[in-house]
């Protein structure tokens, strides 16, 4: 019998420079990889009950061409991300997809909120697109978290052994975790044309409601991506990275790399030889970072390519403490019903 796969992590990284590498416009490539890497969740899940997790974008031969012409003449993308400046990874994302929506599309609305007669928000459409005489409504999310791999073994626990839930990927600053969220778009903000203050809102029926979600997930051991180990709802090929710690990378063999602003978070990295910092630069400037920061930090190894360096693998770096205050955050993060698909049909 064949044995559960697992992923093998720098997989992605090979597949996106053998697509796009011909792309230099960080932003270009940024949106190359919104469009085209793989979603984090598997559409036909019983967890999603039915709800649209996955949807599929048409024309991937135009949204190559589009691409490839958007790189030699970024200029129009730019000055999108100039009239919404953010230092938000979701909010650069939006800017992104919403250039893409609008060249592609027709794009009615985008982040449109809906309010009750009493004037109360009750929530918000990121996207709102016409075609043929009714609405599409696209959610977007991109999203980081952290595999809890504190359960492993922990007695604590009511059942250390059981394969991990969604509830189990915690954010990097320990804020939600991928079940919230999920939980929240597939309950909440999916079903808002049917709330009968959108619905008074909207001049044109909503056909269909759909979410793109896309992120990486990172995993203190490649086994945890085993398709027998991944929780219900998880695609079993999604982009992943490493849980590492300091200690980890001064014992780890020789390799230089960059390390990720927020911002540069989505696709695989690609620069210039001389942006690199070798293993011993890159373990002092992350022990210096965390010092004065709470929060991981992305570090991409890379390999020097014809004049230009790729990233080949990624990974979270931990502070010191972060487990602990994991285990701390843990009763908050995960509390009562631990399975989105407790949740009523979508």
């Amino acid at each position: 019998m064949p044995q559960p796969a697992e992923l093998n992590f720098g997989d992605y990284q090979r597949q996106f420079h053998a697509g796009w590498s011909h792309l230099n416009d960080p932003h270009v490539r940024a949106l190359a990889w919104l469009l085209t890497s793989p979603h984090l969740l598997n559409p036909v899940s019983p967890v999603w009950h039915g709800a649209s997790v996955a949807p599929v974008l048409p024309r991937s031969d135009a949204v190559y061409a589009f691409l490839t012409m958007l790189d030699q003449q970024p200029a129009a993308l730019h000055d999108a991300l100039a009239a919404a400046p953010t230092r938000r990874l979701g909010l650069y994302a939006e800017t992104l997809f919403g250039f893409f929506l609008d060249q592609f599309t027709t794009l009615c609305a985008h982040g449109l909120q809906v309010q009750d007669p009493g004037g109360r928000t009750v929530g918000e459409f990121d996207f709102l697109v016409r075609e043929s005489g009714a609405l599409s409504h696209w959610e977007l999310a991109t999203k980081f978290y952290l595999l809890d791999s504190a359960r492993e073994g922990d007695q604590s626990l009511p059942d250390p052994d059981a394969r991990p839930d969604l509830f189990d990927y915690l954010g990097p600053n320990l804020g939600d975790t991928l079940g919230a969220k999920m939980d929240k778009i597939v309950r909440q903000q999916l079903r808002l044309p049917h709330h009968p203050a959108a619905m008074q809102a909207l001049d044109w029926p909503v056909r269909q409601s759909q979410a793109w979600i896309k992120g990486w997930l990172f995993y203190r051991n490649p086994a945890q991506t085993r398709t027998d180990h991944l929780p219900e709802g998880i695609a079993a090929h999604h982009c992943a990275g490493y849980i590492w710690t300091l200690d980890d990378l001064r014992k780890h063999p020789v390799f230089q790399g960059v390390i990720l602003p927020r911002l540069e978070w989505l696709a695989p990295a690609q620069c210039l030889p001389q942006q690199v910092s070798s293993q011993s630069a890159l373990i002092d400037e992350i022990g210096r970072q965390m010092v004065h920061i709470a929060s991981p930090v992305m570090l991409a190894m890379t390999r020097t390519v014809n004049d230009s360096a790729r990233e080949i693998c990624r990974g979270m770096v931990l502070p010191e403490d972060w487990w602990a205050r994991a285990a701390l955050a843990r009763p908050v993060l995960k509390p009562g019903r631990k399975n989105v698909a407790d949740s009523d049909p979508v």
